[in-house]
């Protein structure tokens, strides 16, 4: 029995620099075919089931863990939108330990934090 679709389809967006740079694009760009694949096979799957095939870091952030052919990677996200169906890419890194490193989480933060305030900017 499967269950009801959520009433918003959730999708991937990527954090963009005020310059244009895009970190995951660029993370995921430098990976093997293999784990590219991957990591877009999880980030599918959190589109698909939301937050609780995810693991909760701290402060809005998340992360979906994906194995690679020799190492693992982590993708920390967070939830936006008014009803949390975008699902915006901050950071993307090899995981060598595990618990997430404070200076991933931090920048993670920094950047949601600066894609909010560009985000309330009015348009010109």
């Amino acid at each position: 029995m499967s269950q009801k679709p959520p009433p918003y389809k959730r999708r991937w967006r990527y954090y963009r620099t005020s310059g244009g740079a895009c970190p995951i694009e660029k993370f995921l760009a430098d990976l093997s075919r293999a784990d590219a694949a991957a990591v877009y096979a999880a980030m599918k799957e959190v589109r698909e089931e939301g937050t609780r095939v995810a693991h909760f870091i701290r402060d809005e952030i998340y992360e979906v863990i994906s194995p690679g052919e020799d190492r693992t990677y982590r993708i920390l996200f967070s939830q936006e939108g008014k009803h949390d169906h975008i699902l915006l890419a901050l950071e993307g890194f090899p995981k060598k330990t595990t618990k997430v490193p404070d200076s991933e989480i931090k920048l993670a933060k920094t950047r949601l934090a600066d894609w909010r305030s560009r985000a309330r900017q009015p348009s010109h």
